[in-house]
C-alpha cells in the first residue's frame, strides 16, 4: 500500500532566488563575518568589478537585507556596508535550505538508479 502522507516540499524550494545568486551569497556572507565592511574590501574579497558589486548591492538593499552607509574618511568618499538583520535571517534561512539538499544527497544511494531505456 503506497505512503499517503504528504511530503514535505524539497529543500531546493526554500531557496531564494534573491540570496542564492552566487555574488550575493558571497556578499551577505562576508558581510555576517563583520559589523561593517568597506566597499573596496568587499569588492577585492570577491574579485568584482565596481560596477558588478554596486548592480549586487543594489539589489540586496533593495531588499532591505543590507545597509548602504556613504560618508568620507578623512576627504575621501568611502563607503560602508553593513548587514541588517533581515539579511541576517535571510542568509540563515539560505544556509539551512542548502544543509537539508546536502543532507539529502548524503542520504542517497550511492549508486545511479537503474533506469529504462
Amino acid at each position: 500500500m503506497p505512503d499517503r502522507r504528504p511530503r514535505p516540499p524539497h529543500p531546493a524550494l526554500a531557496l531564494d532566488d534573491t540570496v542564492h545568486q552566487r555574488v550575493r551569497l558571497g556578499i551577505l556572507t562576508v558581510l555576517s563575518e563583520t559589523r561593517e565592511c568597506k566597499f573596496g574590501t568587499l569588492r577585492d574579497e570577491l574579485g568584482l568589478t565596481d560596477g558588478n558589486l554596486n548592480r549586487h548591492l543594489r539589489i540586496l538593499e533593495q531588499a532591505d537585507l543590507l545597509q548602504v552607509i556613504k560618508g568620507y574618511e578623512g576627504r575621501r568618499p568611502c563607503t560602508w556596508l553593513r548587514l541588517t538583520r533581515q539579511g541576517r535571517t535571510a542568509l540563515r534561512a539560505e544556509v539551512a535550505a542548502l544543509e537539508q539538499l546536502v543532507e539529502r544527497l548524503r542520504n542517497a544511494p550511492a549508486e545511479e538508479p537503474e533506469t529504462d531505456t
